[in-house]
């Protein structure tokens, strides 16, 4: 008999998942999953579609960020511009051109920063950070329902924003944690 891998032991099954709603921005579903253990249960599913957002900073150590209203937990959070990526859109023209949108600033030379999966319990919704070290002021927001405010906060005000709660979304807090983090280390 051939021995399981470890990664293979606490693998859980899934027999079955069935749509619950469908929609632009989201697909939820129930997934009957079976544990390793052999217990059974459904669990709630959320598929979304990729976003892109981007830590903009600028040359003196400032991140530009927005402040908005997030009716789902009614609160006025601090965060960096994103959105979702559009069908084939290339993930960096989405980062760019949400930004853009909601800001009227443009970055420019835009890079891959990290990947990550802010509810991986629940949520496949894989957010693409992305990092700009400089952008070109280009009017006013063309999004107005976006932020209420615009600002160039440093990036030490922006960690303490983050200490405080007042940044709360998992992309700027782990943009904000790994931007510290390079500045640490003297990658910045």
């Amino acid at each position: 008999m051939v021995e399981k891998r470890a990664t293979e032991l606490t693998r859980w099954t899934v027999h079955g998942e069935r749509v619950v709603d469908d929609t632009r921005r989201a697909r939820l579903s129930i997934a009957e999953v079976e544990l390793p253990d052999g217990v059974r249960f459904e669990q709630y599913v959320i598929r979304a579609p990729r976003s892109a957002m981007v830590a903009v900073l600028d040359d003196r150590e400032r991140l530009l960020l927005m402040r908005r209203h997030r009716f789902v937990f009614d609160r006025w959070v601090w965060e960096l511009p994103g959105g979702y990526v559009d069908g084939e859109e290339q993930p960096a023209v989405c980062a760019v051109r949400e930004v853009e949108e909601e800001t009227g600033w443009r970055p420019q030379g835009v890079e891959p920063l990290l990947s990550f999966q802010p509810w991986v319990g629940t949520a496949d919704a894989e957010n693409l950070l992305f990092l700009a070290r400089q952008a070109e002021h280009v009017g006013t927001p063309v999004d107005v329902n976006e932020a209420e405010q615009v600002a160039w906060v440093p990036l030490d005000e922006a960690y303490g924003l983050v200490s405080r709660g007042e940044i709360v979304g998992a992309g700027t807090v782990i943009a904000v944690l790994e931007l510290v983090a390079r500045r640490a280390r003297g990658e910045l």
